[in-house]
């Protein structure tokens, strides 16, 4: 008789977006929470809606603040339509939905309304990439892809609480439409142990590592430094450049550490493997004349099956023992 322990039977609440280990640290609504104290003092702040609130965290902000709070009913492209209106009249809209229905569902408001005169509204959408296991109708795998191609789009992707309530107050300072994606409910909370802050433009080397380069964005930073340590046990050294800013990319920086002779340089990205991240640096390597042993960890360009999160992070190869095993694979 085996004695080897079973893991717990998931359930369908392993479907929702949690993106936290067990016992892992997390911070609770971090964008509702510094949306209300930014609004504080910024009464220009408005927060728009369509008819997810309570799953976007922004429900903090029509408690604090109701006569700035503009619930729009399940019509996306109306709230494009509103945001961008509100934008032309001085006000810095905050608009919240699923990833999914921003951009791809609305996309000719954001591209036409919004980005087109080049208004003041910050997107930001909820259950990016694989984070919830209801199938591609809800999991926004290139939702990146549709809004780089948009003229004048600044794109944000956040790894965790940190990064997420740090962007808050930039992205309401930068003029012009902003996506940035969402990490909402009980957000993990890493980034602080690095002595890190958040800088709009910018990508922040966390840990330098001689084998291989990490250069990754959103929650795939957090699995990044979790394979940089479990790879210490077979002496693998992983460093971790966090690219937040994935437009303007910070070009700069990636071509110094990605320069450096003899790492394998490894994109990571909880996205399509196709217009995110890995093909942003991919062509500003290959346009620089800087060419490393380059490898990509992302989605596969297909519609992605329904399930619980923790097994589709192992089938589609974004879970922790997955890409470790994948890099050390590439090792030899």
């Amino acid at each position: 008789m085996s004695t080897t322990a079973k893991k717990p039977r998931l359930t369908t609440s392993a479907m929702i977006a949690s993106i936290a280990s067990e016992g892992q640290r997390v911070q609770s609504a971090p964008f509702g929470k510094a949306l209300v104290e930014l609004a504080a003092n910024r009464p220009e702040i408005v927060g728009l809606t369509a008819d997810l609130a309570k799953y976007t965290d922004l429900h903090l902000f029509g408690q604090a603040y109701p006569d700035r709070f503009f619930q729009m009913g399940m019509a996306e492209q109306l709230l494009m339509a509103a945001a961008g209106g509100m934008a032309k009249e001085g006000f810095v809209p905050f608009a919240t939905t699923y990833a999914v229905f921003a951009t791809r569902r609305a996309f000719d408001f954001v591209h036409q309304v919004i980005a087109e005169e080049n208004l003041n509204v910050k997107l930001c959408c909820a259950l990016p990439g694989l984070t919830t296991g209801y199938g591609p109708s809800h999991q926004a795998t290139e939702d990146i892809a549709l809004m780089r191609g948009i003229p004048g789009m600044t794109i944000v992707d956040p790894c965790d609480a940190l990064d997420t309530e740090q962007a808050v107050s930039q992205i309401a300072d930068h003029k012009g439409p902003v996506y940035m994606r969402l990490l909402r409910g009980n957000v993990p909370l890493v980034l602080d142990e690095y002595g890190y802050s958040f800088e709009l433009g910018k990508a922040k080397m966390l840990r330098d590592g001689r084998d291989v380069l990490v250069i990754s964005s959103g929650i795939l930073t957090m699995r990044a430094l979790e394979v940089a340590k479990a790879l210490e046990a077979d002496k693998v050294d992983v460093g971790v450049l966090h690219v937040p800013t994935i437009k303007p990319l910070d070009v700069a920086t990636i071509l110094r550490e990605a320069g450096r002779a003899g790492r394998l340089v490894v994109v990571a990205e909880n996205h399509s493997s196709v217009g995110g991240l890995g093909e942003a640096v991919a062509t500003a390597l290959l346009t620089a004349g800087v060419t490393p042993q380059f490898r990509q960890i992302a989605l596969p360009d297909a519609f992605l099956d329904a399930g619980a999160l923790p097994t589709l992070h192992d089938r589609y190869g974004i879970s922790t023992e997955a890409m470790s095993a994948t890099i050390k694979g590439w090792l030899g």
